[in-house]
C-alpha cells in the first residue's frame, strides 16, 4: 500500500524559502506520478507541480515556473518541493498525491489515490 508523508511546512516572510518532502513508500513499479497539490481557504485544490518517477520528468503550474522545483532522492524515496520567492499567494496546505502505476501526470486531483496529510505554507509578514 502507498503511504506518503509530508514535512517542511512553516511560516516565512515574501520573498523566502521552503522546501517540502514527501516520504513516499509502498510503489509496486518504477512509474508514478508524484504531484504537489495546495488547497487555500475557501478555495479549490490547486495541482502545483508533478513528477514522474521513471525519468523526474517534471510540470508546473504557469504561476510557479521559474521559482518551485520538483526533484527525488532515490535512496532516500522522497520527493522534494523546493519554493523560492514566496509570495502571500502561495499560502495553503500543501500535499503530496500519487497516482500509478504506469500512470501519467494530471492536475486533477480527483485522478490521484494516494494522499498525504497535508502541511501547512504561511507566507506572511
Amino acid at each position: 500500500q502507498v503511504q506518503l508523508v509530508e514535512s517542511g511546512g512553516g511560516l516565512v516572510q515574501p520573498g523566502g524559502s521552503l522546501r517540502l518532502s514527501c516520504a513516499a513508500s509502498g510503489f509496486s513499479s518504477e512509474y508514478y506520478a508524484i504531484a504537489w497539490f495546495r488547497q487555500a481557504p475557501g478555495k479549490e485544490r490547486e495541482g502545483v507541480s508533478c513528477l514522474v518517477t521513471s525519468d523526474s520528468t517534471s510540470y508546473y503550474i504557469d504561476s510557479v515556473k521559474g521559482r518551485f522545483t520538483v526533484s527525488r532522492d532515490n535512496a532516500k524515496n522522497t520527493v522534494y518541493l523546493q519554493m523560492n520567492s514566496l509570495k502571500p499567494e502561495d499560502t495553503a496546505v500543501y500535499y503530496c498525491a500519487a497516482r500509478g502505476p504506469w500512470k501519467a501526470c494530471r492536475f486533477l486531483a480527483h485522478e490521484y489515490g494516494y494522499w498525504g496529510q497535508g502541511t501547512q505554507v504561511t507566507v506572511s509578514s
